[in-house]
């Protein structure tokens, strides 16, 4: 499986750990046998998230996490299903670990993983 993370220096995140939360995640889902399936991430800043919030969700606000499912689940010619992109912000999620004396990046992962569920097709209010 493929997880990309991008993000810029001022956020720092274990990508390792991330990677490995996602994995065991899309394995639940049925993806164990499936190495070619690709999922990009990006940690952002406020000013992005909000940006994009109001950009694909009309919410002119800040958010946590923000999902981008992709339709088609096909393999692409390179041979990747692309699930889709998520979006988390550093922010907001350093907020959430100092509320909730934890580590930042468990909570960075845990809103990635609701993100991912949400690529999966799982919905919430």
């Amino acid at each position: 499986m493929k997880i990309d993370i991008f993000g810029d220096s001022r956020y720092p995140v274990d990508r390792k750990y991330i990677r490995t939360e996602v994995i065991l995640l899309l394995k639940e889902f049925g993806f164990d046998q499936v190495d070619q399936v690709l999922v990009e991430i990006t940690v952002v800043g406020n000013r992005k998230i909000k940006e994009l919030n109001n950009k694909f969700r009309k919410l002119d606000e800040k958010t946590d996490v923000l999902s981008f499912p992709l339709e088609d689940r096909n393999p692409s010619p390179d041979g990747f299903i692309r699930l889709g992109d998520i979006a988390v912000s550093f922010p907001e999620a350093m907020t959430m670990a100092i509320r909730t004396n934890r580590i930042v990046d468990k909570v960075i992962a845990e809103l990635i993983c609701h993100g991912v569920r949400h690529l999966m097709g799982e919905h919430h209010e």
